[in-house]
């Protein structure tokens, strides 16, 4: 087993550390996607199917940024992490809330699998990423 000065040194030799879970849960993403679109499609026609999809989109969408953004912040200087993780959580907030209010007032159909795509996105992405963290990161920070 490495030491801990050991594995710290090459975890900041290693910079694609911060973004090396992406493609597993970007996958697996797609992979829900898929599923709530036909799961919607059978349930509620054509609307859920795109809600459904959209949904999962979204939260694809706003993770993937979060994860983007705040590797980059952290590989120039880690006291930047707080600040822009902060901003971005009240941006991304402030405009979901303004799109969910914007489709709300449409009254189109696709709204309820939407909100049920944001939510088994959320589930998704966070059991895959615990996934990865405890199996795949945690052999690799053994070695």
């Amino acid at each position: 087993m490495a030491e801990p000065a050991a594995r710290a040194a090459d975890a900041a030799e290693d910079r694609s550390w911060r973004l090396r879970h992406l493609p597993v849960l970007l996958v697996a993403s797609a992979v829900l996607a898929a599923a709530a679109a036909v799961v919607g499609g059978v349930t509620g026609g054509a609307d859920a199917a795109l809600g459904a999809a959209v949904g999962v989109a979204v939260t694809v969408v706003s993770y993937t940024l979060t994860t983007v953004v705040l590797a980059w912040a952290d590989s120039r200087d880690s006291q930047l992490v707080l600040p822009f993780g902060l901003g971005l959580y009240v941006a991304k907030f402030t405009l979901l809330g303004a799109v969910m209010v914007g489709v709300a007032s449409t009254g189109w159909p696709g709204l309820i699998p939407m909100c049920l795509g944001i939510a088994a996105g959320v589930v998704v992405w966070t059991g895959m990423h615990i996934w990865w963290l405890t199996t795949v990161h945690a052999r690799r920070a053994q070695r």
